[in-house]
């Protein structure tokens, strides 16, 4: 696990260089970057969603066994159900507000403006 996560960090690493190294002018390292954002963000909420819904497959498993044995709890673990259920939600909504955050809010996106011509 540890090499396949130095390898993504190398990976992203020379991903986010290569668009300045090999630009032939700054037009094209800023349409360059915004690709990568653009990117990025995808990446992001995709791997973000993947822990919450593994989280909530487990979560309704449990939820449903539990029941399945012990009907008179049914009650009981649903309201548990719920709440866990939404507190895994909004991990996946935490990775949508990042991926949202590089798009609409790129915190470099007057430098790449500026070099776009646009003011």
């Amino acid at each position: 696990m540890k090499k396949l996560a130095l390898f993504l960090l190398a990976f992203a690493g020379v991903l986010g260089a290569s668009a300045a190294a090999f630009a032939a002018d700054e037009t094209t390292a800023a349409l360059a970057v915004i690709g990568n954002v653009a990117l990025a963000a995808g990446i992001g909420i995709g791997l973000g969603v993947v822990g919450p819904g593994i989280g909530q497959g487990i979560t309704m498993l449990g939820a449903l066994s539990g029941m399945a044995r012990n009907p008179e709890q049914t009650g009981t673990l649903r309201v548990y159900m719920l709440i866990g259920l939404a507190l895994i939600e909004s991990l996946a909504i935490y990775a949508l507000v990042v991926a949202l955050i590089l798009l609409y809010a790129f915190p470099y996106s007057d430098i790449v403006t500026k070099y776009l011509g646009a003011s």
